[in-house]
């Protein structure tokens, strides 16, 4: 009977991965080896790639016929990543080393024809996923190191090469190290972020960027070309709290499959601003025979994505955006792949409010020559379903004056960090024995729940405007989130009429 040789690696699937058990097995043929069970093209290659880094190991494999299966045969795997699980299996049943089965470890890697191990993409997420599913030791190359060093409670074993790493099986000395754990608290260098100290005036719109920013409030801003829209969007991922453990490490690994390689966990909310062109495999992702592509949305998890000149984007474009904006996830069905991305990210839009960007501006110079079709016609392409998604509506209009620049009274981002910080500890206290963080992700049930539901008084402007259809249920919850901001923000129990009455104001603020 053909003694069959077993390793373990890690087929990514998005964000998500299993087991892949990398068997080998030789029988009497001509020399050769295939590879079996859904490879893909890359992954296909690999035979070439292990025989000649076997060689440079000084290691060459049986001269029988290896046949190599990836078990589950009916999960498709992608990608360079399964070489190093491949190499060593093979080498096994080739009686160089010893059954790796026994050693319980997850193999993660990429061989070059020299035989040296490299990184392969989506590493951090692949030894998140070997952590799940039990594994107490991971196998890398001495590249990646710091990145797989950044999951927690978990041996992680660098390699220079393919002959370290037989080294390690043998237990004998070589270029292989395990890495300390040192690492695994350091934080990714941030990238420095504009200022809101830096913009003149717009005092209402900064207020309520704060509130957007302590609630985690979806937001809408109309205004004339120079107004600040984009500066203003910009500077909210400097007011927003670092990431804690959890979502750093969930944002590192989206991160990893773009195959960037990451020293340290990403701390700061991520910025996503694609351009008004971008198609809807863009925004929202894409899976097919050749892996996972993360979209937009996906990139912009646990931060801010940010769609300037939203009513540019096509209008399908931008319903996409519904379903994740609801759920917190985008469902990607393609006929040869389903995966599940997350996807909770702060919506904000900036868009002129016509055409030619100048009505109900100021702009003695610019003035605005669009019909009122063509203004509402140009509007509507942010359709009415994705503004009632949309927690704050704010017009905007430019700044003509400079004398604040002067009387140096602007607040820094980090002064309004600390009052959003306060807020968002309250929120977590308020909401610690559910599944929530903050006010905008609160279901309209808790708000209406007897033991947490407002008194008619406080709520009666509310109330009326539903009665009247001036509002749907939607946005009667969504303008309850923001009120309970605008209450946290101000240090009250729960929020108070003026609260509901700016909440309401700053919904209907858009048109």
């Amino acid at each position: 009977m053909t003694e069959i040789a077993r390793t373990k690696a890690i087929a990514l699937t998005g964000i998500t991965g299993d087991v892949v058990t990398v068997e080998a097995a030789v029988s009497s043929q001509l020399p050769g080896m295939v590879i079996i069970g859904l490879p893909d093209t890359a992954l296909t290659e690999a035979k070439q790639r292990v025989r000649l880094a076997c060689i440079q190991a000084k290691h060459e494999l049986s001269n029988r016929f290896i046949t190599v299966n990836l078990s589950p045969a009916a999960l498709p795997k992608q990608g360079s990543g399964f070489d190093l699980a491949i190499a060593l299996s093979a080498m096994a049943v080739s009686g160089h080393i010893p059954n790796p089965q026994k050693f319980d470890c997850a193999y993660i890697g990429e061989l070059g024809l020299d035989g040296s191990v490299r990184r392969s993409s989506g590493l951090l997420t692949a030894v998140i996923a070997a952590k799940k599913h039990g594994f107490k030791v991971v196998m890398v190359a001495e590249e990646a190191a710091q990145e797989a060093r950044l999951v927690a409670d978990i041996k992680v074993i660098a390699v220079v090469n393919l002959q370290a790493a037989v080294a390690w099986h043998r237990a004998e000395s070589g270029q292989w190290r395990e890495v300390s754990q040192e690492s695994s608290t350091r934080a990714a260098e941030s990238i420095k972020q504009p200022d809101l100290k830096d913009i003149i005036g717009q005092e209402e719109a900064k207020a309520a960027l704060e509130i957007a920013a302590a609630g985690g409030h979806h937001m809408l801003m109309v205004g004339p070309p120079g107004a600040g829209k984009t500066l203003l969007a910009s500077c909210l991922p400097s007011i927003l709290p670092v990431l804690d453990d959890a979502a750093a490490l969930e944002t590192s690994s989206v991160q990893s499959l773009q195959d960037a390689s990451m020293t340290g966990l990403t701390r700061t909310a991520p910025f996503i601003a694609p351009h008004h062109t971008a198609t809807a495999a863009a925004i929202i992702g894409n899976a097919d025979r050749n892996g996972v592509r993360p979209g937009a949305v996906t990139k912009a998890n646990n931060g801010v994505l940010f769609l300037d000149e939203a009513a540019e984007f096509a209008p399908r474009v931008l319903n996409t955006l519904r379903q994740p904006l609801e759920s917190g996830e985008i469902q990607i069905n393609r006929a040869r792949a389903q995966v599940i991305m997350p996807a909770k990210f702060q919506l904000v839009l900036a868009t002129n409010p016509c055409p030619c960007g100048y009505a109900k501006s100021n702009d003695l110079k610019n003035m605005c020559e669009c019909t009122a079709v063509m203004r509402r016609k140009y509007l509507l392409r942010i359709s009415g379903p994705l503004r009632d998604r949309i927690d704050i509506h704010l017009l905007l209009n430019r700044v003509r004056s400079t004398a604040q620049a002067a009387g140096g009274k602007a607040e820094d981002s980090q002064t309004v960090r600390e009052r959003v910080i306060k807020a968002r500890l309250i929120q977590r206290e308020r909401y610690k024995n559910t599944v929530w963080q903050c006010n905008s992700q609160v279901s309209g049930a808790w708000f209406r729940a007897p033991e947490n539901a407002l008194p008619r008084a406080v709520t009666a402007v509310l109330d009326s405007a539903l009665l009247h259809g001036e509002i749907s249920l939607r946005s009667y919850d969504r303008i309850l989130r923001v009120a309970w901001t605008l209450a946290d923000l101000a240090g009250a129990q729960a929020p108070m009429r003026e609260h509901i009455a700016k909440a309401l104001t700053m919904r209907a603020g858009q048109l």
